[in-house]
C-alpha cells in the first residue's frame, strides 16, 4: 500500500513551528496573567466587603435602632457552609461563592453580641468586572498579535533557509550534471554562517574527491590503452604473417577488435580531459551529410528536410555519424533513416529501441544499445558520439519511437533514435561559446 508523503517547504515549516510555540506560550502567560489579576481583584473585593461590614457592624451596635444599614442582612439563611462554621467559632471572615452563573458572589460577616450574625452579600460586577473583560481582550489581542508575529518571523528566517538550500541543491544538480567547476559555497552565498555552509562544503569535497578518482580512473585507462596499442599493433602485424586459412582470419578479426578497442578507449580518455578542441569549417549540413553517408552506408535513406550551413568540424561530425549508424546497424532493424532539418539530424533504426538505462542515464562506457544486451560490440560508439558532440557544442539526446500509432512512409514503425542538435552558434578555440551583442 502507497503511503501518502505531504510536500511542505522548510519556510512553512519553521513558520508553522514559531507560530505554535508562541500561541502556547501566549496561552499559558494569558492563563497565568488572568488567574492572578482575578485572584488579586477578588481578594480586593473581599477586603472592601469586610470593611463594609465592620462598619455596619459598629453602626448596628452602636445605634439605638437595631435596623442593619448597608444592605446587610440579620442571620442570612442563604449564608454560604464554609461561613457558618466561622460564625459558630465567633470569628469574622468573607468568602467567594463562585455560584453558577460564572458571576462570583462575595460575602462577609462577623457575629454580633447577642449571637446574630451580620452579613453582606454583593456580586463581584460592576467596574471589577469591565477591568476583567479589558484584560481579557487586551490578553487576546496579545496573543494573536504574537501568533502572527511569530509567524511573520518564521517565514522570514525559513525563507531565507529555504532559498539557501534551493541554491545549494540547484548546484549539487549541475554537478551532478557533470560541472564539476560548481561549487556550491560559492552558489549558496549570504553572510550568516549555518548548517547550510557545512552542508555545502562537504558537497564541495565530496565534488573534489570525485573528480580527483574520475582523473585518476581517466589516467589508469589512457595509460592501460597507450600501452596496449604497442603490443597490440605488432600482434596485428604478425597476424599478417601467418598463413592463409580460417584461424588466420580469426586470429586477424580478434586482433583488428582488439586494436579499435584500444583506440576508442584512448578516444574516450581524450575526451573525458576535456582538452579536445574542434577545427571548425562551414558546411551546408545537408549536403555533408548525404555524401558522408553515402560512403559510410550507401543503404542508409537521408531526407534533407531543410538545408542549413553550421559552422562545425567536419572529423568529429562524420565520427558521430558513424557511430550512429554503426549502433543502428548493430542493434537495429532495417530501414535505418537520416533527417537534416536544418541544425538538426536524426538517425532513426526500426528495432527494438534504446535499453531504458541509457534513455535514463544516458550513454555509457562498455553498455551496448541492444535492449537485450545480446549484441556484438564493446558499447563505447554511443559513449564517443556524446563526447565529440560536447566538443562540437553540440546535444545528443536518445528516444525510443512509439511501436504503435505513426508510422514511416515505408510502413513501418518503432524503432530507436537518435538526434543531433547542432549548435547555433559555433565554439571558440577555448572550448567556450561567444558572447553575442544584443541587438537594439
Amino acid at each position: 500500500m502507497k503511503r501518502l508523503v505531504l510536500r511542505t517547504g522548510v519556510r512553512w515549516k519553521i513558520s508553522i513551528a514559531i507560530a505554535a510555540v508562541g500561541a502556547l506560550i501566549a496561552m499559558a502567560l494569558s492563563l497565568v496573567v488572568h488567574n492572578a489579576a482575578r485572584v488579586s481583584m477578588l481578594d480586593n473585593a473581599r477586603d472592601v466587603q469586610m470593611d463594609r461590614v465592620l462598619l455596619a457592624q459598629r453602626w448596628y451596635e452602636t445605634s439605638k435602632n437595631k435596623d442593619p444599614r448597608f444592605n446587610t442582612k440579620i442571620n442570612d439563611p442563604a449564608l454560604p457552609r464554609g461561613l457558618q462554621k466561622l460564625m459558630q467559632q465567633k470569628r469574622r471572615g468573607s468568602y467567594v461563592d463562585e455560584g453558577h452563573g460564572g458571576t462570583p458572589d462575595i460575602w462577609a460577616a462577623v457575629p454580633l453580641t447577642n449571637g446574630d450574625v451580620l452579613s453582606l452579600h454583593t456580586q463581584f460586577a460592576g467596574r471589577s468586572a469591565t477591568v476583567m473583560k479589558d484584560l481579557d481582550r487586551a490578553l487576546i489581542i496579545g496573543s494573536v498579535s504574537v501568533v502572527f508575529g511569530g509567524c511573520a518571523l518564521g517565514v522570514l528566517i525559513g525563507g531565507q533557509l529555504s532559498r539557501r538550500l534551493r541554491k545549494a541543491a540547484a548546484a549539487a544538480g549541475h554537478v551532478a550534471q557533470g560541472n564539476t567547476d560548481v561549487r556550491v559555497r560559492d552558489a549558496i552565498g549570504g553572510v550568516v554562517r549555518d548548517e547550510t555552509d557545512d552542508l555545502a562544503r562537504a558537497v564541495d569535497a565530496l565534488t573534489d574527491a570525485l573528480n580527483e578518482r574520475i582523473e585518476a580512473e581517466r589516467r589508469v585507462t589512457a595509460d592501460i590503452a597507450h600501452e596496449l596499442r604497442t603490443p597490440v599493433t605488432g600482434l596485428l602485424t604478425a597476424a599478417e604473417l601467418l598463413p592463409p586459412g580460417r584461424p588466420t582470419e580469426l586470429v586477424r578479426d580478434r586482433a583488428q577488435a582488439m586494436r579499435t578497442l584500444v583506440e576508442d578507449v584512448l578516444e574516450v580518455a581524450r575526451l573525458d580531459s576535456a582538452s579536445e578542441r574542434a577545427e571548425l569549417q562551414e558546411v551546408a549540413l545537408g549536403e555533408f551529410v548525404s555524401r558522408r553517408i553515402a560512403l559510410l552506408n550507401p543503404d542508409v535513406v537521408v531526407r534533407v528536410v531543410h538545408e542549413s550551413w553550421v559552422s562545425t568540424d567536419p572529423r568529429r561530425l562524420e565520427r558521430i555519424l558513424l557511430n550512429l549508424l554503426t549502433n543502428a546497424a548493430k542493434y537495429g532493424k532495417p530501414l535505418v533513416e537520416v533527417t537534416v532539418e536544418g541544425r538538426v539530424v536524426r538517425v532513426r533504426d526500426h528495432g527494438p529501441g534504446f535499453p531504458e538505462a541509457l534513455l535514463r542515464e544516458g550513454p555509457s562506457r562498455f553498455r551496448t544499445g541492444a535492449s537485450d544486451r545480446a549484441g556484438t560490440g564493446h558499447g563505447l560508439g554511443l559513449t564517443i558520439a556524446a563526447g565529440q558532440a560536447r566538443v562540437l557544442g553540440a546535444r545528443l539526446t536518445f528516444r525510443n519511437a512509439a511501436p504503435e500509432g505513426t508510422e514511416t512512409p515505408l510502413g513501418q514503425s518503432g524503432g530507436a533514435i537518435a538526434v543531433l542538435w547542432l549548435p547555433e552558434h559555433a565554439p571558440t578555440n577555448t572550448g567556450s561559446f561567444p558572447m553575442m551583442p544584443l541587438s537594439d
